[in-house]
C-alpha cells in the first residue's frame, strides 16, 4: 500500500513538472512587438492579420517600387484613381495589398497619432469606384486629375482625387484655410481654399509649375 502511494506521488510530481514546463514554454514564446508596429492593448489585441477589403484607389496614389506612403510625394509616378485594390492584410503600420495583380505595400508613416492604420487604409481604398464621378466633371477637371495636377476652382473632393489626402499629422482638420502637400521630401506646396474651392497654389515656383494644370 505504501509503495502504491509512493508511485502515485511520483506520478503527481511528473504531471506537475509537465505543466510547469508547458507554462514556461508559452512564456518563452512571448515576443515584443516588432519595431515600427503599435503595441497590442487589452482593448485592441494584436490582430489585423486577416482583414480583407476590396475596393478602389480613392485618388492618384504615388509609389516608389512597391511602396505607397501617406506622404504621397507628387514627384513620384502614380496609380490612377479608381484602380482596383485588394487589401490582403493589415499588420501594424503596414497594409499588404494587390493592385492589378501586383503585390504592393501601403505605409502609414506620418499620421499615426491622428488615425489608426485601418482608418487610413479605409480612406485610401474606397468601396465605390470614383471613375464614374470623375467622368461627370468638366473636361479641364478630368484632365487635371488624369495628370495628377491642380487648378483653381477645384473642390476638396477633386483635389483629393488628383493629389491624394494631405498628411493628417500636418492637416488634422480639413476645414483650415489651406492644406499642406509635398512635391518631394524637401519641397512642400500649399493649396489655399476660398468657399470650398481652390483659390491659389503656393510654394517653390518650379513646384507650383509642375502641380498646376495649364490646359483647358
Amino acid at each position: 500500500m505504501k509503495e502504491f502511494a509512493k508511485f502515485g506521488n511520483v506520478r503527481l510530481l511528473a504531471v506537475a513538472c509537465c505543466v510547469a514546463f508547458t507554462l514556461g514554454a508559452c512564456k518563452s514564446n512571448e515576443s515584443k512587438p516588432e519595431e515600427g508596429k503599435p503595441a497590442a492593448t487589452a482593448s485592441e489585441p494584436a490582430k489585423k492579420e486577416s482583414g480583407i477589403r476590396n475596393g478602389y484607389a480613392c485618388c492618384n496614389l504615388h509609389y516608389s517600387g512597391d511602396w505607397i506612403s501617406d506622404s504621397n510625394l507628387a514627384q513620384l509616378p502614380f496609380i490612377a484613381a479608381g484602380t482596383p485594390i485588394s487589401v490582403k492584410k493589415i499588420d501594424g503600420y503596414r497594409a499588404y495589398v494587390e493592385i492589378d495583380g501586383k503585390p504592393m505595400r501601403l505605409g502609414h508613416d506620418y499620421g499615426r497619432a491622428e488615425e489608426t492604420t485601418e482608418q487610413w487604409v479605409s480612406k485610401i481604398v474606397v468601396l465605390d469606384d470614383p471613375k464614374p464621378k470623375i467622368a461627370k466633371f468638366s473636361p479641364a477637371i478630368r484632365n487635371a486629375i488624369a495628370k495628377g495636377q491642380l487648378l483653381k476652382g477645384m473642390t476638396k473632393e477633386q483635389v483629393i482625387m488628383s493629389v491624394g489626402h494631405p498628411q493628417t499629422n500636418e492637416n488634422p482638420k480639413l476645414d483650415g484655410p489651406y492644406w499642406r502637400y509635398w512635391w518631394s521630401s524637401f519641397g512642400p506646396y500649399y493649396v489655399y481654399w476660398a468657399k470650398g474651392s481652390v483659390s491659389k497654389i503656393e510654394g517653390h515656383s518650379e513646384t507650383v509649375g509642375y502641380m498646376t494644370y495649364k490646359g483647358k
